[in-house]
């Protein structure tokens, strides 16, 4: 992924090379460039009102047009990895914001697709996890578990450890609904251990509340 200060730089230099060496030639790629800064900003405060509503803040009015305008930059600069990325908040948007399972699943498919073309195996770790959320809401128990384990396999892959103790409570959860509470119990016990060596404090909190629960 190209960093922002890097297409800030490119597109600066072909503004100079327009106004200072009389070649404008060069000026369609500093739009290209700044599109892609744009994509970026979109998408980290886009992230940034989820945080927000995760925290309990109440849903931002912007975060789902930031999140969309992400993707259509991304998308006209032929930025598969970075449309994946955006079409996978919009997905999340829909399903945790929203609570709208049927709005949410064809996003996040189309995310995993992208994700997976890209080889971006973080992304497509979340879209994952949250495919194995919409299963589970609608009661597709199996299918729940084997998109979770696949995230749950990728983050151990990309070293991603408190998504890895996340994912095992959803796990858990699936796990209790099947009437294997003992499973269940002993998964989350993993998971804590995991999270208490990450020092994923959220994660802790989210392990027991499941306990609680299963």
């Amino acid at each position: 992924m190209v960093g922002v200060d890097t297409r800030l730089e490119r597109a600066r230099v072909l503004y100079e090379q327009a106004v200072f060496a009389g070649d404008a030639t060069g000026l369609e790629a500093a739009d290209r460039e700044l599109d892609g800064v744009e994509a970026d900003l979109a998408l980290a405060r886009g992230r940034v009102a989820h945080a927000r509503f995760l925290d309990g803040q109440g849903e931002d009015a912007a975060e789902l047009g930031l999140f969309e305008r992400a993707a259509e930059l991304y998308r006209a600069g032929g930025d598969v990895r970075g449309e994946g990325e955006a079409l996978f908040w919009v997905g999340v948007f829909h399903q945790v914001v929203r609570r709208d399972q049927e709005a949410a699943r064809p996003v996040l498919e189309r995310a995993h697709e992208l994700a997976a073309q890209a080889g971006d195996r973080l992304t497509l770790s979340y879209v994952l996890r949250h495919l194995g959320i919409g299963e589970h809401v609608a009661g597709r128990l199996e299918a729940a578990r084997e998109r979770l384990e696949e995230s749950v396999r990728l983050r151990r892959e990309v070293g991603f450890p408190a998504g890895v103790a996340a994912n095992m409570v959803g796990l858990a959860y699936i796990a209790a609904a099947e009437g294997r509470r003992a499973h269940a119990l002993a998964v989350l016990d993993e998971a804590a251990e995991i999270a208490s060596a990450d020092g994923a404090a959220g994660v802790l909190r989210s392990i027991e509340e499941a306990r609680e629960q299963v």
